[in-house]
């Protein structure tokens, strides 16, 4: 349908740019420099007052997969955060080698680029980079696109003409590009998008749609009663837990992977800020976390990775932690003061999980003790309470254009030949939902986590079908099903296909063409010129072999079963490991953490005793390793970058002699090493 403005409107209308961009995400950010790098003019109009998204939001910890494939204004970004940091004034809480050890060792030989940063050092990365551009950039700040009937977009035809703001103003433009997390501008302008999970038989794909039986990281590791009054299901299910079940295995479905805030946390008292209760706190959102505890899971659960000037990027990690489940699944096509009530919602969950870790007499003294200690930094977010400005809105809406990307584009089995940019990032899904298991007990469901080779992205999944709009670009709400959008959806990647997406728009432009039209060659050309990556070739994956510790021999004690005293970080980024994945000291706390492994064994006698740790270079080379036995203690040393001989995962350590029960035990210390150390299982096997 057409939509006309009023007379008012057209007399307020501001003069025309080359290049409208609505979303001051990074990704709309490089794609407006890209645009002024052209020689066009740009407006960037952002909803809030601060632009970067996740990047300057808090989101430090940069997701990549493999450096190689990120270029362009990128990599430009990435290099000017390695420029920042090479100043010896900006360390003020440590100094730069105090942190290249705790990250696990010294940079590689030439890097001119940091991909770990603190918040405002990406803002004032990035507003440096636009005010180099300041004369064909216009910056508006705090202007909404007007989501109302009939308002906010205006077509000719396909075409979009201008765009209303909700306090009336007019931006108009020749090419248009949605660079927010929601789709909202792609939504109004009329073009086909998708919101939650296709089932797997969409696109032929295997990881995508319910996924009950894969969900087994972030997990209730015990059984955990959901009901209010536990053993009663008159009583009615505790908040956040979807009475419906999970649906049908690989279904699809309109739920969308968990948000959560990624806050930037420190452990320097003069600069820590402790946790402070929400007004409006409810005991009842916290009980399962509680009673995980009282189960005996006593990990402590969220993933704070050290930024420089010993602050954090911290986010979500096991069952019961800073991810809201099941809680946004109206976010996506929500109108902004729905949107407010469900951002307020993530907000007051995560602050009062904070406080409850750190304050309630029922969490384990140990975990009170570590978020005691860390606390939110002073000197982050001034602006905001030093809460992050930006809720993580990991997937909302996507595009559903010509070409969709999948799950066959990640693994290579389907490889484009226009290409935009790579993305390298594992599939990867938070969890989607809470369910009551057939057995009576709460388990998380959605959690996916599938390796890829690095992949090119098609060109035709930035730009919608002809028949709906020809001048509209998308980097962020792009053509992608589920589990494929879970791999691309990374900030550096993001930043990739802004400068490409901009890179299209001035080509149609200068061309003459609907986006549909441009020449490819060219647009490949030029792209490389930017120094994009646009394919490379890289090694096969080794395939993943997860070894279940019931088909072990022996007796497996396995580390969720181990007792811990720090080892709090679980991953299963290594193709070989047993059960679930594994735990690691986080190359920190040394001379403080133990893991000790008991076993039941049914009767005394001699048995060799084999570790199991996945190896790699960053790992310790001198971890030490205590074997009690029926004839005293053994110490012995593991060299955990080495491959292990069994399975290339379990390491002999020795054959001792044990009494039955268990009097005997493994444990493995990270006192004096350098470098991460792994816990993953013990194994006792009988000799004969």
């Amino acid at each position: 349908m057409l939509l006309l403005l009023s007379a008012s409107a057209l007399r307020a209308a501001e003069p025309v740019y080359d290049l409208v961009v609505y979303g001051g995400t990074s990704g709309g950010v490089t794609a407006a420099i890209q645009a002024a790098r052209m020689g066009r003019t740009a407006v960037l109009i952002e909803p809030t007052q601060f632009v970067g998204g996740l990047t300057t939001g808090g989101l430090g910890a940069t997701d990549i997969g493999n450096k190689r494939a990120i270029g362009g204004i990128s990599r430009e970004f990435y290099g000017r955060i390695w420029q920042h940091y090479q100043q010896p004034g900006v360390w003020t809480r440590q100094t730069k080698a105090e942190y290249t050890n705790r990250r696990g060792g010294a940079a590689d030989p030439g890097e001119t680029t940091m991909w770990t940063f603190e918040p405002h050092v990406a803002t004032k990365v990035l507003e440096a980079m636009l005010a180099e551009v300041k004369d064909k950039v216009t910056v508006v700040r705090g202007e909404r696109l007007d989501l109302r009937p009939g308002r906010g977009v205006f077509k000719e035809g396909a075409r979009i003409v201008r765009i209303a703001m909700e306090s009336g103003r007019v931006f108009a433009g020749r090419m248009f590009i949605d660079s927010t997390y929601e789709g909202d501008l792609l939504a109004k302008a009329g073009v086909s998008y998708h919101v939650g999970r296709e089932a797997n038989a969409t696109y032929g794909e295997s990881i995508n749609g319910v996924q009950a039986g894969h969900a087994v990281s972030h997990q209730f590791v015990k059984n955990v009663d959901p009901y209010v009054k536990p053993g009663d299901p008159r009583s009615g299910l505790l908040p956040g837990i979807n009475p419906a079940g999970p649906g049908v295995e690989f279904s699809g479905d309109r739920k969308v992977q968990a948000y959560n805030f990624r806050m930037c946390t420190t452990d320097v008292p003069e600069n820590r800020r402790a946790w402070e209760k929400p007004a409006n706190y409810d005991p009842q959102w916290f009980e399962l976390l509680l009673r995980n505890f009282e189960a005996g899971d006593h990990r402590v659960p969220w993933n704070p990775v050290w930024m420089p000037n010993r602050k954090t990027d911290t986010n979500n990690n096991y069952a019961v932690s800073t991810d809201f489940i099941g809680q946004n699944w109206d976010y996506a096509e929500a109108d902004y003061a729905a949107r407010a009530k469900i951002w307020r919602a993530h907000e007051d969950w995560q602050k009062g999980l904070m406080w409850t870790l750190a304050n309630h007499p029922r969490v384990p003294e140990k975990v009170r003790a570590e978020f005691q200690r860390i606390g939110l930094a002073k000197d982050e977010f001034t602006d905001n309470d030093n809460w992050p400005r930006q809720l993580y809105v990991r997937e909302a809406r996507r595009m559903v254009s010509d070409y969709v990307m999948t799950e066959k584009n990640c693994t290579r089995a389907e490889v484009v030949a226009d290409s935009v940019g790579m993305g390298a990032y594992n599939m990867d899904s938070h969890h989607v939902q809470r369910y009551v298991t057939k057995d009576g007990f709460v388990r998380n469901e959605g959690d996916v986590q599938v390796r890829v080779r690095p992949y090119p992205i098609s060109f035709r999944s930035l730009r919608p079908k002809a028949s709906e709009c020809t001048n509209l670009l998308t980097p962020t709400c792009l053509s992608s099903s589920h589990i494929a959008f879970g791999s691309i959806r990374m900030e550096p990647v993001f930043m990739v296909l802004g400068q490409s997406a901009a890179t299209a728009a001035v080509h149609a432009i200068e061309q003459g063409v609907d986006i549909q039209k441009i020449d490819p060659k060219k647009l490949e050309a030029r792209l490389l010129q930017d120094k994009q990556v646009l394919d490379f070739e890289s090694a096969a994956l080794a395939p993943r072999v997860v070894l279940p510790k019931a088909k072990l021999a022996g007796i497996v004690v396995d580390e969720l079963d181990a007792v811990k005293n720090g080892f709090g970080r679980n991953s299963s980024a290594h193709s070989t490991y047993v059960d679930a994945g594994y735990h690691h000291d986080n190359n920190e706390g040394k001379g403080m953490q133990t893991a000790r492994f008991v076993p039941e064994l049914p009767k005394a006698g001699r048995y060799q005793v084999f570790v199991a740790y996945p190896h790699n270079a960053n790992r310790a080379d001198k971890v030490p390793v205590t074997i009690r036995h029926a004839d005293g203690e053994t110490k012995v040393f593991l060299n955990q970058k080495k491959k292990p001989a069994v399975q290339e995962l379990l390491e002999p350590v020795g054959t001792f002699r044990f009494e039955a029960g268990k009097g005997g035990y493994v444990e493995i210390s990270n006192a004096d090493t350098v470098g991460f150390v792994v816990i993953d299982a013990v194994q006792w096997v009988e000799a004969k």
